[in-house]
């Protein structure tokens, strides 16, 4: 299942949805006024840029993070939640709390950067929590007993409020992938996967993985990753070893995935061409079309 768009930037995603709905809109128009559609101007992108995506745990949710705020995109048509928030980072833990980072929208009353703001209330609304006005973290995760952040700064904290300064000090990450279910978090980077074992405290350097632009946790041991070249791997024992799908997509901006009741991998990956969703069934990757 896709959800496809004019071509944009990388990261810029219209639903077909709501590009149908649109036509719709306009063809009308047209009939009204026949000539009404010579100054006609595109629509408002609804997402901006997707930032992250995560499936909810309880509700198993498609939650996008965007540029323009937190969307439901487990519908055709996704439903915007909350404020108008540029959320640069964000993460969803097992007890429901979402955590988040990166800019207010125009007339949002919250510090910018916002720090790490959560929400008991899905995404509905958010209060500040620490680093208010100083921390903007463009990647961001949870695990069961910590959140781990990289603002420029690769930190980790386990009350949120009381920050700690972890490695690896170099490279910077591309993105921080973590499992609420467990303890294990990767960092994707030019020189590999990186890999930690205690939320981010300590850290494995590579050894001959693959150098992954995203990836995500479908459950506590299943990692999806792709390349930047669009090679799809695959971890079952939590990113320690990695086998190619002999699988080649187009390169995502992010990803997100889940472990679904039949055994099978349903992934999510935001591209150029729109919000994909693709189906592992331990052999094949299958794009789902709508």
């Amino acid at each position: 299942m896709s959800f496809t768009l004019p071509k944009l930037r990388r990261t810029r995603m219209w639903t077909g949805s709501a590009i149908a709905v649109l036509a719709t809109v306009g063809l009308a128009a047209c009939s009204a006024t026949p000539n009404s559609n010579a100054d006609a101007q595109p629509p408002a992108n609804p997402y901006g840029h997707i930032h992250a995506i995560t499936i909810e745990e309880s509700t198993q949710r498609v939650l996008l993070a965007t540029h323009n705020g937190l969307f439901d995109a487990t519908e055709t048509v996704p439903q915007k939640i909350g404020p108008t928030i540029d959320l640069m980072g964000f993460a969803a833990s097992s007890n429901g709390t979402f955590y988040a980072s990166g800019h207010p929208g125009p007339g949002v009353d919250l510090p910018n950067p916002l720090g790490l703001m959560k929400s008991t209330d899905s995404g509905e609304s958010w209060i500040p929590v620490s680093l208010q006005g100083s921390s903007d973290f463009h990647a961001l995760t949870v695990t069961s007993d910590q959140i781990v952040g990289f603002d420029g700064i690769l930190r980790s904290t386990v009350d949120g409020k009381e920050w700690s300064d972890v490695g690896p000090k170099s490279p910077s990450p591309y993105a921080l992938v973590g499992s609420p279910e467990s303890t294990v978090v990767l960092a994707t980077t030019e020189e590999g996967v990186w890999r930690s074992v205690d939320s981010g405290d300590t850290w494995e350097t590579p050894d001959g993985g693959p150098r992954l632009l995203t990836a995500a946790f479908a459950d506590p041991m299943t990692v999806v990753g792709v390349t930047p070249e669009g090679s799809v791997h695959l971890s079952l024992d939590a990113g320690l070893s990695w086998e190619g799908t002999g699988t080649e997509v187009d390169q995502p901006a992010t990803m997100g995935a889940t472990r679904t009741a039949d055994g099978n991998i349903s992934v999510w990956m935001a591209m150029e061409r729109g919000l994909v969703k693709f189906t592992y069934d331990g052999t094949t990757l299958t794009e789902e079309t709508s």
